[in-house]
């Protein structure tokens, strides 16, 4: 396969290029290649990239199919421009023995179209009690360790697990909550939840447990990641934890930097998810951390919900919303035409950032690589419509948005897996 007449960004300009893929791998990239005997496509300009890469998205495979599968998670985030995603072990069964992931990835090898990297719990059920075997998991492909959805209530039991990841050179990857404090909250505790008459959950659930386990990863010699950040104080708390040396990485959601709680004007479900969404100063911390650095990159959490599910109310509906098909787009749109991002920063944040945080094989165009690659339209556009997900799911706050851009094409170990 040969691309001809790609757009390259390289240090915040274009370039034009021709890529060459053969047997799965870029094997040249020149201003021009020779045409005859090569399927040709030419990108007329068209904006590639290398494949984006997720590492925190919800696939409910095994145990809630009716809300997605690996496969229809697979090909909604391959129609997002994903090539490399990262599923979270909340499932039924938790994904929390080497028996449970064993049949994951034979899932995963028959019916993922893109790469598809699982995570494991950290303790056994998600219970924030017993680890896990850790060797074993780690022997077994798991990508990383993580209780998402839960937080680790227990210091003890968190500072262990750190103690047992280190010795493997494995990450902890944190859904920060503190029970205590979050009680049954369904909001942000704040205008939102005094506005609605629902019940709050606070700031500090998050950020104290983030304080409490910077710490403990600082004794443990671990590497700490934190999930969705959403919180001022999470971001000051995680980058005085850099400055002190602590190996801690962080991402934020699409949603937290584009949404507050004041965009949640109704009772609607579809603006419901965990972490909620926080005052507009949270929003603009967030946006200032990942600017600079304190925050390493966007991830989506796509979270895919029944819409029966959805429908029972703010109280009562489970928490998340799908991101992962029109994340780029609605980055694209509300931060870098607006000139928050560059378009060089968001590429960054999306593919060669998380690819460095995990040490994944990704999120580059360059000879010898693997072709995982992503085709943008930047003259294109998109309206988001309740019927038009390729995944299961359609509970999303942003129904009805029309946003610039979209992608064209994604081509992951250099087969076309999606194509507009």
């Amino acid at each position: 396969m040969l691309l001809t007449q790609a757009k390259l960004l390289l240090d915040n300009d274009f370039i034009t290029k021709d890529v060459l893929i053969e047997d799965g791998i870029i094997t040249k990239i020149a201003d021009s290649i020779e045409q005859e005997g090569h399927d040709v496509i030419d990108l007329n300009g068209k904006l590639l990239t290398p494949g984006l890469v997720d590492v925190h998205v919800h696939f409910r495979e095994p145990g809630f199919e009716h809300k997605e599968t690996i496969k229809t998670g697979s090909l909604a985030a391959a129609r997002g421009g994903f090539t490399t995603v990262c599923p979270m072990p909340n499932t039924n069964p938790i994904i929390d023995s080497v028996e449970t992931l064993d049949k994951v990835n034979e899932i995963i090898e028959r019916d993922a179209v893109i790469r598809v990297l699982p995570y494991v719990s950290i303790t056994e059920g998600l219970s924030g009690e017993k680890l896990v075997d850790f060797d074993g998991l780690k022997a077994h492909g798991a990508f990383a360790f993580t209780d998402d959805g839960v937080g680790v209530q227990t210091a003890k039991v968190m500072y262990e697990a750190m103690k047992k990841a280190a010795a493997i050179n494995m990450p902890i990857v944190a859904h920060t909550e503190d029970n205590s404090l979050a009680g049954t909250g369904a909001v942000h505790e704040g205008d939102v939840s005094e506005r609605l008459g629902v019940e709050g959950i606070p700031s500090l659930a998050e950020s104290t447990q983030i304080a409490r386990d910077v710490l403990l990863a600082e004794a443990a010699g671990c590497h700490y990641h934190v999930c969705h950040v959403s919180t001022k104080e999470s971001v000051r708390v995680i980058r005085d934890a850099k400055r002190a040396g602590i190996k801690v990485t962080a991402e934020v959601t699409p949603h937290h930097l584009v949404l507050d709680e004041s965009d949640f004007t109704e009772l609607d479900p579809n603006f419901k998810m965990n972490p909620p969404l926080r005052g507009s100063d949270d929003r603009e911390a967030l946006i200032e951390g990942l600017l600079d650095g304190t925050i390493d990159f966007i991830a989506t959490d796509h979270a895919p919900h029944h819409k029966d599910e959805k429908a029972a109310g703010v109280a009562k509906a489970p928490f998340g919303i799908v991101g992962i098909e029109h994340a780029f787009q609605l980055l694209y749109t509300k931060l870098v035409k607006t000139g928050v991002f560059t378009l060089q920063q968001l590429v960054d944040f999306m593919t060669v950032k998380p690819s460095n945080v995990f040490n994944l094989d990704s999120g580059e165009i360059k000879e010898g690589k693997a072709a995982d690659l992503t085709v943008i339209d930047l003259e294109d556009n998109v309206t988001i419509t309740e019927d038009g997900f390729v995944s299961k799911a359609s509970n999303s706050p942003f129904i009805g948005e029309e946003l610039e851009s979209d992608i064209f094409m994604t081509i992951c170990d250099g087969k076309i897996v999606y194509e507009k």
